[in-house]
């Protein structure tokens, strides 16, 4: 019995002295937070499937910046918008850093653009940037690359015939033809297999990112690599999805043009060719792989899932459908596509459009920034190697810059004239250095895409309006909408 109580002493004393050398390690102040266990951290005290909704709960003990423990990692969580503006804004350089997220590192080998710092980082992003804007006002240009699609996707919507149908793989295939227009210069078939099972590679890593297991694989990696589990698979079909990007590249390097690039593969291997004398270039061939890799993985299902997201909520909200059709009427009338140009006739519109992403909260945590070197920040000291969490869903959520926050309504968007207005606290994006590459793109895409579809469909589902639920299906990493059968009425 003596035995047994000194080795409980013993243990508890190991366990204080863990938790003292958590806050005393780095030197100086570190956030607050709750207390934490050793091994595990906080992780018993964070809702598994909604770890951002009990981050805003501890906040509002522990305030704007507190301190948790993802098992070993220590992690900083920024609440509300002035906290993650000051830090992602006002001391940007600070915060630029990325964190190396084991499932993405595994993914991209440690390539590419999203998992990357650095030089590495600064040359990628410049380069995507510049060729992103490019395309957008070049010959043929991304606007009328989702003009083309939209007609497809009429179409494809047009043969349901008003019979009700699942709309997730439909959304996937048109929305990644633009990003497939963009890399490769062509787009698939929404009924090519070798498309289809690309598509469903990408939903599949991204749903199990959002699950209890993606984020144990991001906390315990090298203990989730010896056990069993669907993570194994997700890693082989992703090799697959890595092998069919390095086939299209191959072919590209077979018929480049110097003089006339078609994509973005095409850019980028020129870019490699002017650059092979400089041994610090990163325009080499595992770059490439991994960011093209990393635009199909954001640019997809993200988009995607909001345009599917934003059917629920026009079903579940006609009035505000029909008010949006006869706004879109009036505007661009039945005969040509809705473009960029017609938004800001469409106050409305975009204000639904804005409020649907606001509600959506489509990544609640953000992808996680981590500091490369120790940080002063509002009076604390953020040690080197810690993860940075920006809360943008207490940013979309925040009574300060919401009237009413946890529903639907348009008039965040509006003023008292029926005008657009713009909101500093809507960042579904993220804000700073690190804000989403393609947010442009994605913008584009969710006006186009729903204005065209507006303008041609009514849309409802077999069991009305109140049997849609927009809680999510599935929360962590990501919001993973409700999946409802719809039924698309044309409307001429």
């Amino acid at each position: 019995m003596e035995a047994a109580g000194t080795l409980i002493l013993a243990g508890l004393t190991l366990a204080l002295l863990w938790l003292f050398s958590l806050k005393t390690r780095a030197g100086g102040r570190v956030p607050p937070g709750p207390p934490a266990l050793p091994v595990i951290g906080n992780l018993l005290q964070l809702d598994k499937r909604a770890p951002f909704q009990t981050m805003l709960k501890l906040s509002e003990k522990y305030g704007p910046v507190l301190t948790l423990y993802l098992g070993r990692q220590r992690a900083v969580v920024l609440v509300g918008y002035d906290a993650l503006k000051e830090a992602l804004v006002d001391q940007a350089e600070d915060f630029n850093g990325r964190g190396p997220l084991p499932f993405l590192l595994k993914a991209t080998k440690g390539y590419g653009l999203v998992i990357s710092n650095g030089e590495r980082w600064q040359q990628l992003r410049r380069f995507t940037l510049t060729t992103l804007r490019d395309f957008g006002m070049g010959r043929k240009g991304m606007e009328e690359w989702i003009q083309e699609e939209s007609k497809h996707l009429v179409n494809r919507l047009t043969s349901t015939k008003a019979a009700s149908f699942e709309p997730t793989a439909v959304l996937n295939c048109c929305v990644s033809n633009v990003i497939c227009c963009l890399v490769f210069g062509q787009r698939f078939s929404y009924d090519d297999d070798h498309f289809l099972h690309f598509l469903q590679t990408i939903s599949e890593a991204l749903r199990f990112g959002s699950s209890p297991w993606g984020q144990l694989y991001n906390i315990f990696p090298r203990l989730m690599e010896r056990l069993p589990g669907r993570h194994h698979d997700i890693f082989a079909r992703i090799e697959q999805l890595r092998e069919f990007i390095m086939k299209k590249i191959q072919e590209h390097q077979h018929t480049l043009e110097p003089n006339s690039p078609r994509d973005y593969i095409d850019c980028f291997l020129l870019r490699q060719r002017q650059e092979t004398h400089i041994a610090t270039t990163e325009f080499h061939f595992d770059n490439l792989v991994s960011t093209v890799f990393n635009l199909f993985l954001a640019g997809t299902e993200t988009t995607s899932s909001t345009i599917r997201f934003a059917l629920s909520v026009l079903i579940k909200y006609p009035e505000a459908q029909e008010r949006m059709q006869q706004e879109i009427d009036t505007v661009v009338g039945q005969e040509r596509c809705p473009c960029m140009e017609d938004r800001k006739s469409l106050p409305f519109t975009d204000a639904v459009l804005h409020e649907i992403q606001r509600l959506m909260d489509i990544v609640p945590m953000s992808l996680p920034h981590y500091t490369l070197q120790d940080i002063s920040f509002r009076g604390y000291t953020i040690p080197k190697d810690t993860l940075i969490i920006p809360l943008l869903h207490s940013v979309l959520r925040e009574e300060k810059y919401w009237t009413t926050p946890w529903s639907f309504n348009p008039q965040h968007f509006l003023d008292e004239n029926s005008n657009f207005k713009k909101n500093p606290a809507f960042l579904p994006f993220s804000t700073g250095k690190r804000s989403c590459v393609g947010e442009s793109l994605a913008r584009m895409e969710i006006f186009l895409f729903l204005a065209s579809l507006l303008q041609h469909f009514t849309f409802s589902c077999p069991g009305g309006p109140e049997s849609i639920d927009l809680s999510p299906e599935h929360s962590s990493f990501g919001n993973i909408p409700r999946r409802y059968k719809i039924v698309s009425t044309p409307r001429w």
